[in-house]
């Protein structure tokens, strides 16, 4: 059973060294279905308690994040040599307009529009109208082409929106804006693991580990202490939903096993089949986790300068 900081946790069960009779109905193994489901489970639900307990401590101490969407596209940066630098675009310029074709707020693929018309004009002149410290400019790009023919101008973009925080007005609100934030992040959580499955060979590459992880939340700590609320609270929902997956090692392994004994109408697996299952699984996510412990390391930003 894992814990809520992600330590495994023994039995007496699994102690060949120890002196408890091995048909003692108080060994886990020997308790009912139900039993070892409550005790099994216990991880999973000390990660979702604990993301709960963080989530509503945000909302209380910080408020709730509200997204205000404003008109036009964010330049958050500009590539050096760019055309976009070229041609005179600045970090922090708002997209207002592109080829006079406006950007309010209320459109919600702002970005992807800007970035298909840049795309299908690559060598032609671009036209965007910007604000600058709160000043208009209209600025001609002309964008480089890509050896697929499309154009580019070398920035990056993003929605044109701010996250303001609402306090709660008594204790009512602040539960209710907390089961918002907590039923968000846990389908956010749960799609993206779903996404990474369904196209694993294009997700693999981003999967992290622990030292991944930890440098994460070093930049959140350092950008906004705040985030680190939310940082917490999806860390534990990802623990949770994860140990839940049916494999091996997991928590969800070991339910897997109880439910196929109460199909079996109570009767377990092979002892050596069960020992064979677990023994593996606790192989493979020994080898995946050294894999991304070693992989995350040289990939940390001090180690690739030595």
């Amino acid at each position: 059973m894992k814990s809520n900081t992600s330590g495994f946790v023994g039995f007496p069960d699994n102690d060949p060294d120890s002196d408890i009779p091995v048909d003692d109905e108080n060994l886990l193994k020997n308790r009912p279905i139900l039993d070892r489901i409550i005790v099994i489970s216990a991880g999973v639900i000390a990660n979702i308690v604990f993301a709960y307990i963080i989530i509503f401590a945000q909302i209380v101490f910080v408020g709730l994040p509200v997204q205000e969407a404003f008109p036009g596209v964010i330049v958050p940066e500009v590539r050096p040599f760019s055309a976009a630098s070229r041609d005179g675009l600045l970090a922090g310029d708002v997209i207002l307009s592109i080829n006079e074709i406006e950007l309010p707020k209320t459109v919600p693929n702002s970005v992807s529009k800007v970035v298909d018309i840049i795309k299908k004009n690559p060598k032609s002149v671009v036209s965007f109208k910007v604000n600058r410290g709160g000043k208009d400019f209209l600025i001609n790009v002309t964008p480089d082409q890509n050896m697929d023919g499309s154009g580019r101008i070398g920035v990056q973009l993003s929605p044109n929106v701010r996250i303001l925080k609402e306090k709660p007005k008594d204790v009512l609100q602040a539960f209710s804006f907390t089961g918002r934030e907590f039923w968000g992040l846990t389908f956010n959580v749960v799609d993206s693991l779903k996404q990474t499955f369904l196209n694993f060979s294009q997700s693999a590459s981003k999967v992290s580990g622990p030292v991944a992880i930890i440098a994460v939340g070093a930049e959140v700590a350092k950008s906004n202490v705040d985030g680190l609320y939310q940082f917490a609270a999806i860390l534990n929902i990802n623990l949770a939903v994860i140990n839940l997956l049916p494999l091996p090692a997991l928590d969800g392994g070991s339910l897997a096993l109880i439910l196929v004994e109460a199909i079996r109408g109570g009767r377990k697996l092979p002892l050596e089949v069960e020992q064979g299952i677990m023994s593996s699984g606790f192989t493979l996510v020994f080898v995946l986790g050294l894999f991304l412990i070693i992989r995350d390391t040289l990939n940390l930003d001090f180690i690739k300068d030595l």
